[in-house]
């Protein structure tokens, strides 16, 4: 896999995760794929299950740096939310095999998210 093939696959996963399509973001994962944050772990479905839920509470997002290898990528970004504290500084890194994303691992501080997620 090329570099390129790696940022097509994960520019295309990130616009349709955030405009909230959940076929086009499912079609760029691969069987067996993985999803780790520090508030959770899932698989495919667990992960893209929660998306919309997520997406209530996003205003948008603004794409700091991309690296992108042959089979890997980071995206560093912030999410403007709407909730209290703002914009929260996004790290996530995609590992991928044959064009399709096998793992991502999201990292942030999740100290803001602890009481959001108890009120619910």
């Amino acid at each position: 896999m090329s570099a390129e093939t790696t940022r097509a696959a994960v520019r295309a996963y990130h616009r349709a995760r955030f405009a909230g399509d959940v076929p086009a973001a499912a079609a760029r994962l691969a069987e067996g794929f993985t999803f780790s944050s520090p508030l959770m772990t899932s698989d495919a479905e667990g992960h893209l299950a929660g998306l919309a839920g997520f997406l209530g509470v996003v205003a948008g997002v603004d794409v700091i740096s991309e690296l992108h290898g042959e089979d890997e990528a980071t995206l560093v970004y912030d999410v403007r939310t709407t909730l209290p504290f703002g914009v929260q500084r996004t790290a996530e890194h995609f590992r991928l095999a044959d064009g399709r994303i096998t793992s991502i691992t999201l990292i942030f501080d999740a100290t803001p998210w602890h009481a959001v997620m108890a009120a619910r």
